[in-house]
C-alpha cells in the first residue's frame, strides 16, 4: 500500500481501496504491506546510499530551482515524469558550507548524485543498465534523464521511487505490472537496484484507461471512481468489461 504521504493518505482511504479491489475479484496472495509502517527500512536504504557517496543534501527552494534552471537552459527542462530538472546547484556546494547549513537546521531534501551513481552502478553491475519487458524484450535504461532526483525529504522520508524498489526486492517480486505512465521511472528503479545489489524483476506495462476524448481518466476531470460505479448498481463483471477485461 503506497501511503507514504501522511497528509493525503488516510487509513479509511486504504480500507476503501482494498474493499473495492476485493469487490472486483482482486485479492492479494499475501499480506498487504503498508509503506507507512516500513519507514525504518527506507531510512536504512537512504543511509546506505549516503555512505556510498551518491546522495547529497539540497537546500534549494522551488523558486531557486526555477531560476537556476532558466539560467542553465534556454527553456525550462523537465524530467520524463514532468518534474523540473534540477540544475545541480547544491551538488557543487563546498563541504564546509554544507555542514554549516545542516548544523543550522536549514530545511533540505536528499538528492541522488546521478553522475556519481551511474559510475558506482557501472562498477557493481558490470553491464549496461537494462530490464526485460514482457512485450518489448530487453530495454536499455536512461536514468540520467531524471537528473539528480529527490529520494527523501523531511515531510516524506522516502520517495515513491525508493519505496517501491525496496519493497519489490524485500518481497522477492519477479514480475512488476504497472501503467505505461511509469515506464520512464523504471529506468531510475533499475539504477537503484544496481546500487543496492537488488535483483531486477521483469516488467509488463498496461495501457492507461482513457475516456471517449482520448484523455486519461482522472478524478480531477470528473471520471467516475469504482465506488461510484458500484453504488450506481454496476456489477463487478460490467466494470471489468468496461476496463477492457473479459467479463
Amino acid at each position: 500500500m503506497e501511503d507514504i504521504d501522511p497528509q493525503r493518505c488516510k487509513p479509511f482511504y486504504a480500507d476503501a481501496l482494498l474493499e473495492d479491489l476485493a469487490w472486483l475479484g482482486l485479492r492479494s496472495d499475501g499480506p498487504v504491506l503498508s509503506q507507512s509502517a516500513r519507514m525504518a527500512h527506507y531510512a536504512q536504504t537512504v543511509q546506505t546510499l549516503t555512505e556510498m557517496g551518491v546522495m547529497y543534501p539540497c537546500f534549494c527552494t522551488r523558486s531557486d530551482i526555477l531560476r537556476d534552471n532558466a539560467d542553465m537552459f534556454s527553456a525550462p527542462h523537465a524530467a520524463p515524469d514532468g518534474s523540473l530538472l534540477y540544475p545541480g546547484t547544491c551538488r557543487h556546494m563546498a563541504p564546509a558550507q554544507r555542514e554549516d547549513l545542516l548544523a543550522a537546521g536549514r530545511p533540505h531534501v536528499l538528492r541522488l548524485d546521478m553522475d556519481r551513481a551511474l559510475r558506482v552502478a557501472s562498477t557493481q553491475k558490470k553491464e549496461l543498465l537494462h530490464y526485460h519487458d514482457l512485450q518489448r524484450g530487453r530495454v536499455m535504461c536512461q536514468p540520467q534523464l531524471f537528473g539528480d532526483v529527490v529520494l527523501a525529504r523531511r515531510d516524506v522520508p522516502a520517495s515513491y521511487h525508493l519505496c517501491v524498489t525496496h519493497d519489490d526486492a524485500a518481497q522477492g517480486i519477479t514480475l512488476v505490472t504497472r501503467g505505461e505512465d511509469l515506464r520512464p521511472a523504471t529506468d531510475l528503479h533499475c539504477l537503484l537496484q544496481a546500487l543496492m545489489g537488488w535483483p531486477t524483476p521483469h516488467y509488463a506495462f498496461h495501457p492507461l484507461l482513457c475516456g471517449a476524448d482520448g484523455k486519461r481518466l482522472a478524478k480531477r476531470d470528473g471520471a467516475k471512481a469504482v465506488r461510484a460505479m458500484r453504488d450506481a448498481g454496476m456489477s463487478p463483471e460490467a466494470v471489468r468489461a468496461a476496463a477492457g477485461f473479459d467479463a
